[in-house]
């Protein structure tokens, strides 16, 4: 069942650096794809003009001087912008939005790194403006593996160079939220391998996402 009033169905994918959150979500826009829907595959931060051009400014670290709080701000002014001009009209088309991140991730991240729970529940009140997601995948992954599995594909980004520690209590925290709102969180096992990953995410898909379009 939907969790938002529109037709359509909000899928985002959370985790780790290194669990394969961007395969996955491309993975699972083809699969749907394959089956009749109406996909919309996109990320966070980013997804718009100008949210990537934020998200260049807080991967590369320009804005970590400034701290946590600042962070935050940042990506829910991206947020904002995605939800208004990308995911809301998308939904409202009946559309399946597949995002590579969302709100979750501000609450591990920014929340481990110190941003009080009633700051980051402000911020998501107003970025989100009442567009929440149907499902959440949790691709879940031991920090060393995510980490080498990240190292391999391109110079470390601003979160990736963290210590190992920090890695660890941000996959806590993704835990965490996966036990508080079960109706939402799925928790993927991506230790495995992309096949295996795939099949549980889609598997995961399929029994939560209505009936439509001739899709079975």
């Amino acid at each position: 069942m939907a969790l938002n009033p529109q037709p359509g169905f909000f899928i985002t994918l959370e985790g780790g650096e290194g669990s394969g959150k961007s395969t996955q979500a491309r993975r699972l826009n083809a699969f749907l794809r394959r089956k009749g829907r109406d996909v919309v595959l996109t990320r966070e931060p980013g997804g718009t003009t100008h949210g990537e051009a934020i998200r260049e400014m807080l991967l590369s670290g320009l804005i970590r001087p400034f701290g946590s709080e600042a962070e935050a701000l940042f990506f829910a002014v991206a947020r904002r912008e995605h939800v208004l001009h990308l995911i809301r009209p998308a939904l409202q088309e009946g559309q399946v939005v597949i995002c590579d991140r969302f709100a979750d991730s501000t609450r591990a991240y920014q929340g481990v790194a110190g941003v009080a729970p009633e700051t980051i529940l402000r911020l998501e009140e107003t970025a989100l403006c009442d567009t929440h997601p149907d499902l959440t995948l949790i691709l879940d992954i031991d920090p060393s593996m995510g980490l080498a599995r990240a190292a391999g594909r391109s110079a470390a980004d601003r979160f990736e160079g963290d210590e190992l520690e920090l890695h660890e209590a941000r996959r806590q925290a993704f835990l965490k939220i996966a036990e508080a709102e079960p109706h939402r969180c799925v928790v993927i096992d991506a230790g495995l391998s992309m096949d295996e990953i795939s099949a549980q995410i889609e598997a995961a898909v399929v029994a939560r996402l209505p009936r439509a379009g001739g899709a079975s």
